[in-house]
């Protein structure tokens, strides 16, 4: 029969084991930007992008079941703990996958137009995702919560529509790893970090696998980040002068320190419209 010590030593570890749950759950709930700042001292670390997806597919499903996963190639997969930010199904998924030419979107914003090129045959699962999303109204009337101007880090973030850094679909999205991308240079080369260069266009997520959502980046100069961050199209011209306009105004001091938070310069999403 155990002791009186062996039982609070017992319940001790079961206290903390739960406390550790309840921690990385909030963690996970959180959805916030972290990461390393690119800083170059002594020791050079490079940033690393997080945002995860945040918000989850309705799902009949039971807790007992799982989550929901679309039954194609993609397959999307609901997050029943974390209610979409703006109800919306998940996307179609087709077998197979369309994975081949260009669709066209253009976000008309409150500091101009941004037209975008989402390339298929980079990641077809997210242009397949992301072009459901602009046809369901989700980036309308929404703002772009998170402009990065640190060295080495050049972005200006959207996609959640509540502007917080935690709102999301209701699904998440495969990675769709980017390929050829250039080594980037000493000393932001650390941990295989590669250049997403200027003009890209990719989506953000947290630092789990496969948790892409709805909020995405758009570079207006150099980055250098992991290359885990889908690329899935790229910014016209008229669109990176919107953003080389909206990072000349800077950026309020967010969690992440100076250069990193809302845009001095608001950027609202008026509509989001598509076109093959």
């Amino acid at each position: 029969m155990p002791s009186n010590e062996q039982r609070r030593q017992a319940a001790k570890r079961k206290l903390e084991r739960q406390l550790q749950r309840r921690a990385e759950q909030a963690k996970r709930r959180r959805m916030i930007t972290i990461g390393t700042a690119i800083v170059v001292v002594a020791a050079v670390v490079v940033g690393v992008f997080y945002v995860t997806r945040s918000g989850e597919q309705p799902s009949s499903a039971s807790p007992e079941q799982g989550p929901q996963t679309s039954s194609g190639p993609c397959a999307y997969t609901g997050t029943p703990g974390e209610p979409a930010a703006k109800p919306v199904g998940m996307p179609p998924d087709p077998n197979p996958t369309p994975a081949g030419g260009v669709a066209h979107v253009t976000m008309d914003t409150s500091q101009g137009a941004i037209p975008l090129t989402l390339d298929r045959a980079k990641a077809p699962c997210t242009v397949q995702s992301f072009q459901h999303l602009v046809q369901a109204k989700f980036f309308d009337n929404t703002d772009c919560h998170r402009l990065t101007t640190t060295e080495g880090l050049k972005v200006l973030q959207c996609g959640d529509p509540t502007a917080s850094g935690r709102g999301g679909p209701g699904y998440s999205i495969k990675d769709e790893p980017p390929k050829g991308l250039a080594p980037a240079p000493a000393p932001y080369d650390q941990g295989g970090a590669v250049v997403y260069p200027r003009g890209t266009l990719a989506m953000a997520k947290s630092p789990a696998p496969n948790s892409g959502g709805s909020q995405f980046f758009m570079v207006y100069g150099d980055s250098y980040l992991p290359p885990q961050y889908t690329a899935f199209g790229t910014i016209g011209e008229d669109g990176l002068k919107v953003l080389d306009k909206v990072a000349a105004a800077g950026a309020q001091q967010g969690e992440m320190g100076p250069g990193d938070g809302k845009p001095n310069l608001p950027v609202h999403i008026n509509t989001a419209s598509s076109s093959a």
